[in-house]
């Protein structure tokens, strides 16, 4: 613990009433403790208290009824978008927004999938970035701070939307944009260089180029083509890249900081971002994933035990978040990818699920080791999460 804290120095910076951690050997990004920063957390410390207090809303019905009423409930009326939450993620985020973006218009809300893009362009532009996250209150910002993987969504987003007007209409910012995530890689291999840290699916974790971030670059060269933008990663083949950078013969490697384990990432997003078609390669690497009990008692966990990487301060306030928790939006991205190639397991999983929705009357956000909902103190497992939308899409 010593180690680790001494490994951060606590700066205040007057002008902005912000702090900084500054932390080596990760040079390029600063977490910067923003006022926003603080007034989230704030908000989720106080759902917290009255979860503790009241417990997690009910919904009434069967499963479907329950994830419909969820999805509805997830539609802010006010300003015409998707939220990712009805609980204390009651805001956009441009990953979860990606990742459900396909079930949404599948199970047919075209309309609010295309007002959700102009919302979360119109902030994004406003406010000079596109960023992870938006606030309540439609200011953007990054926790815990930039990713390349913001642009890879929205460019994902836009393009299962076929949102061609809002393209044409914010074109140079887009593009403006996408210039600066190539600003994070190696110019020599096209990966996210190992001296940057950018948020991620596991947000928390300080990683060396992960495989997840690298995923997400090679989708977001995909749609900036797809989408007739500036792609200045074109000249990259990302499969061979990743193949040779992580792949090991049984699985893929989290990030390129030497350690050989299996994480729950590593495994899903070379499948789901469309970089990989490879059942026998994905057949070796589910076949690793489950002997490593990641998907137990029910998927799935990044890791079966503390991470090898350092985690940024915040990770000491919720405990096993982001080691063995279990995460219900990466455990959807990982049933989409098995449906494709197992359908049988994926009957097997979803069957789970279904017990879970039934039992607690909601879609929860993340569990812990032992399948029970997440809770800590200060910390409480979210719910009524846009999620939904993705289970009622696998089931059917």
């Amino acid at each position: 613990m010593g180690i680790f804290w001494r490994s951060y120095s606590l700066h205040k910076n007057r002008a902005f009433t912000s702090y900084t951690f500054k932390y080596n050997p990760f040079v390029l990004e600063d977490i910067m403790i923003t006022p926003t920063m603080i007034s989230e957390g704030w908000r989720i410390f106080k759902r917290a208290r009255n979860v503790h207090s009241k417990g997690f809303n009910q919904y009434p019905g069967d499963v479907k009824a329950i994830c419909r009423q969820i999805i509805l409930d997830c539609y802010n009326h006010e300003y015409e978008y998707f939220m990712t939450s009805t609980g204390h993620y009651c805001q956009f985020y441009t990953r979860d927004f990606g990742m459900c973006t396909q079930s949404l218009l599948d199970l047919g809300y075209e309309n609010q999938v295309l007002n959700t893009l102009k919302y979360a362009l119109t902030c994004f532009e406003k406010g000079g970035k596109i960023t992870t996250s938006i606030t309540p209150q439609g200011k953007a910002f990054d926790f815990p701070t930039y990713s390349p993987e913001s642009v890879a969504y929205l460019l994902r987003s836009l393009s299962l939307a076929d949102a061609q007007d809002l393209v044409r209409k914010h074109k140079d910012f887009i593009n403006n944009e996408i210039r600066k995530a190539v600003k994070y890689i190696d110019p020599s291999s096209g990966l996210l260089r190992k001296n940057v840290h950018v948020s991620s699916i596991k947000d928390h974790a300080i990683r060396k180029s992960d495989c997840y971030t690298n995923c997400m670059l090679g989708m977001l060269s995909h749609y900036a083509t797809k989408l007739g933008l500036e792609n200045p990663l074109k000249q990259y083949d990302y499969a061979k890249t990743i193949e040779r950078h992580f792949w090991t013969g049984t699985h893929f490697l989290e990030d390129l900081s030497g350690h050989n384990i299996v994480t729950g990432d590593a495994t899903t997003f070379p499948f789901w971002t469309g970089i990989f078609d490879d059942k026998v390669r994905f057949q070796k690497a589910f076949d690793t994933l489950r002997k490593s009990g990641l998907d137990q008692p029910f998927p799935l966990k990044y890791t079966n035990g503390h991470a090898k990487h350092r985690m940024i301060p915040v990770q000491l306030l919720t405990k096993e978040y982001e080691h063995t928790a279990i995460f219900m939006h990466l455990g959807l991205c990982f049933l989409q990818v098995v449906k494709k190639y197992d359908l049988n397991y994926a009957q097997v999983y979803l069957k789970k699920y279904t017990e879970l929705i039934q039992r607690h009357k909601n879609f929860l956000e993340v569990f812990d080791a032992f399948g029970k909902p997440y809770k800590t103190a200060l910390h409480v497992s979210d719910e009524g999460m846009l999620w939904a939308a993705m289970y009622l899409d696998l089931m059917d």
